[in-house]
């Protein structure tokens, strides 16, 4: 194959990929969030990622908005910004995953920013929670990036049915899914591990049993085994020195 033909053969797919790289750009431009883990119950942690600033501002403050269902988030540090949460009374007390009354929910976590973050740079602000046990709704985090000039409010929220990738602004979120287990991991994973745990004790007590009818103990038997393949080791070591040093000699006296 000629260069010229490969290099014709190699432009439409070079096309193709840029072509897509462009289509996918105005969604990545958005803040979004992604979880460790959307199960209905489970304790995840929400990662919202903001790539640019204000039309070429950069950003000073971010606001996440927490969601009325979710009563306590755990922000993580992050070294350029300072944080801070503000509270809201709820109507009626309500009783928590551990048993305690809970009379005011996390409103919202502030990040602000220490040193401007660029518009030509990204980050991204982690916070730690329970979801809620709703599964199929979507939980939606309106936040507010402000900047050295302008603001900007990721809160819209898609009406039922409504695609959100119509909005101009849409609010990070992401949708509860029905939970395999308690939140803590799969009952039927955790039954598995015990079934192989039983199972691991049956087969060390039958290995016990069958050196103990043999007059020995079974670790001896491994013993032998790890020292065999020591000697063995060693002789094969030995025997290619000695080919070393035999092709050495010879190549000397030939020269």
């Amino acid at each position: 194959m000629s260069t010229r033909t490969f290099a014709r053969l190699c432009v439409l797919p070079a096309a193709t990929a840029a072509i897509a790289l462009s289509l996918a750009a105005p969604a990545s431009a958005h803040v979004s969030a992604t979880v460790t883990d959307a199960s209905a119950g489970a304790y995840t942690v929400a990662t919202f990622s903001v790539p640019h600033g204000c039309e070429g501002s950069p950003t000073t403050r971010i606001e996440i908005q927490v969601p009325e269902s979710v009563l306590s988030v755990t922000p993580t540090r992050n070294p350029f910004y300072t944080v801070e949460t503000t509270t809201a009374q709820l109507e009626e007390p309500v009783t928590d995953s551990h048993g305690n009354e809970v009379t005011e929910r996390i409103a919202s976590v502030v990040y602000t920013a220490t040193t401007p973050l660029p518009d030509a740079q990204r980050d991204t602000f982690e916070l730690s929670f329970q979801v809620p046990d709703v599964a199929g709704e979507t939980l939606a985090f309106p936040t507010i990036q402000t900047c050295a000039k302008g603001e900007t409010g990721w809160t819209q929220v898609p009406a039922e049915g409504q695609d959100p990738d119509e909005l101009e602004s849409p609010a990070p979120a992401f949708e509860v899914v029905e939970s395999a287990g308690d939140g803590h991991g799969s009952e039927a994973a955790e039954e598995a591990a015990a079934d192989e745990t039983a199972e691991g004790a049956d087969e060390d007590a039958a290995a016990v049993a069958a050196g103990d009818e043999a007059g020995e103990p079974a670790a001896a038997s491994d013993d032998e085994g790890s020292a065999a393949l020591g000697w063995a080791a060693l002789v094969a070591g030995l025997l290619g020195l000695a080919a070393g040093v035999l092709a050495l000699a010879r190549t000397r006296s030939t020269s």
